[in-house]
C-alpha cells in the first residue's frame, strides 16, 4: 500500500497539512473518533492549549497503534478547536508536538472552531482517518 500526496500548483503550498492524500493499494480502513485531552482517568490533564492538543493526539496515536498501526498510516485529521486565535498563537509549539507524534508526515487536515467541545474543559479535539 502507497499513499500519494495531493497538492496541486493551483492551491499554493500547504503549510503541516497535504491537500488530499490517495491511497493505492489495499487496507483497512480505521475510523478514530474524536479525541480530547483526557487521562485514563477521564479527566483533562491541563488547561494549557499546547498540552491538551499534545495529549489529544497522543489519545488518537494510541487508538492507532491499538488497531496495529502507526503514525504515517494516518490520511486525514479533523481538529476541533474552541478559539482558532489560541491555536493560531500558539502555531509553533503544536507544531512541535505535532511532529513529536507524527514526524513529517502531513496528511489531509481541516481545522474547525467549534462552540463547545464534550468536556467544557476541552479546549481542543482530534478525529482521524487512517488506511492501515
Amino acid at each position: 500500500m502507497s499513499f500519494k500526496l495531493i497538492n496541486p500548483e493551483a492551491l499554493g503550498a500547504p503549510s503541516g497539512y497535504s491537500h488530499g492524500v490517495l491511497v493505492e493499494g489495499g487496507g483497512k480502513l480505521l475510523f478514530i473518533a474524536g479525541q480530547i485531552a483526557w487521562d485514563q482517568n477521564q479527566k483533562i490533564v491541563s488547561d494549557d492549549f499546547v498540552e491538551q492538543f499534545d495529549k489529544a493526539l497522543a489519545n488518537v496515536i494510541a487508538v492507532l497503534k491499538a488497531a496495529g498501526g502507526q503514525s504515517q498510516d494516518i490520511t486525514r485529521f479533523v481538529v476541533y478547536v474552541t478559539n482558532k486565535h489560541e491555536y493560531l498563537a500558539q502555531t509553533k509549539a503544536v507544531g512541535e508536538r505535532y511532529r513529536k507524534h507524527m514526524g513529517r508526515h502531513f496528511p489531509a487536515m481541516v481545522l474547525v472552531q467549534v462552540a463547545g467541545l464534550l468536556d467544557d474543559a476541552a479546549k481542543v479535539e482530534i478525529e482521524a482517518m487512517a488506511v492501515i
